[in-house]
């Protein structure tokens, strides 16, 4: 079954761009509405990799990342270096990240993780969370304020959105 897993991943990487440029058209807006800067982030509860249950009230007082990402997405374990240097450089002044995964396999995804040196917490996004956030591309970044509000949407992980996050960062920390 190993010999098949990357067939696998493309596979599932062809369904998700099928579905974000194709299908995520022809659905009502409605679904889509609920993750806009500005306003309250959609609530979270999930179970980390290490048995953890977070919410989204774990959080409260602290600016968060949600970075939803997936292991076979190259977009996505290009920005994973750069999350972990953000949150050694910005950790200690209030800033947490959440990972949250769209993979299926939990053992498959602490694989992945383990080599990256992944030091905050990473759980599985069901779809559920997906839709209430209604993300249409990965890697999506989403920065939520001291208040629980969504600060900015981060799609893709450029050079320049890189800049942008750290200055939104520095800004939502001196809040």
């Amino acid at each position: 079954m190993k010999r098949f897993a990357g067939h696998k991943r493309v596979f599932l990487a062809v369904i998700l761009s099928f579905f974000a440029f194709i299908v995520v058209p022809l659905i009502s807006s409605d679904v889509y509405a609920a993750m806009k800067k500005g306003q309250p982030a959609p609530p979270i509860k999930v179970t980390t990799l290490s048995g953890q249950t977070v919410s989204l009230e774990s959080y409260r007082g602290y600016v968060l990342i949600l970075d939803f990402f997936a292991s076979w997405c190259h977009p996505c374990t290009e920005s994973i270096p750069h999350l972990v240097d953000i949150n050694h450089k910005y950790g200690k002044q209030g800033l947490q990240i959440l990972g949250l995964s769209l993979d299926e396999d939990r053992d498959e995804l602490i694989d992945f993780i383990r080599p990256k040196k992944v030091d905050y917490p990473v759980a599985l996004a069901d779809e559920e969370l997906q839709i209430r956030y209604g993300f249409r591309s990965i890697p999506t970044i989403v920065l939520v304020n001291k208040r629980g509000i969504i600060a900015d949407i981060f799609l893709g992980l450029t050079n320049e959105s890189l800049k942008n996050l750290d200055t939104a960062i520095k800004k939502l920390l001196a809040e």
